[in-house]
């Protein structure tokens, strides 16, 4: 990242990327937090809902699927159902940090080893 002419970075432009990535970064955590995703298992039968921090929030079971005498059956659904929400939420959750992650790996130059042992 060196500027043309062989100057070094501008520190103060470096700080205020970092700080705009800060921001869209709390921003972003702050959308996940209020968001809900939603799983279903067992064609719809169960719906589990997760926000986007991974929190069950809601659990759905249509009534005709309950069998006293097959609750393993329920409580698999149930597993698979959450399984599913958590899964869409870490989707989500990709989706909304993953643009911002990867700008934090590339805003930094490279600096070597800078002669440090061991590396």
């Amino acid at each position: 990242m060196v500027q043309p002419g062989g100057g070094m970075p501008d520190m103060q432009q470096i700080l205020q990327q970092a700080q705009k990535m800060q921001e869209q970064l709390v921003t972003a955590q702050e959308e996940l937090a209020a968001a809900e995703v939603t799983g279903t298992a067992g064609g719809g039968m169960v719906t589990a809902t997760v926000s986007g921090g991974m929190e069950l929030k809601s659990l759905d079971i249509d009534p005709k699927i309950v069998d006293p005498d097959d609750t393993e059956t329920l409580a698999d659904l149930i597993v698979a159902a959450v399984r599913d929400a958590t899964h869409n939420a870490q989707k989500l959750t990709e989706e909304k940090l993953g643009p911002l992650a990867g700008g934090l790996g590339g805003g930094m130059p490279d600096l070597g080893n800078l002669g440090l042992p061991g590396h």
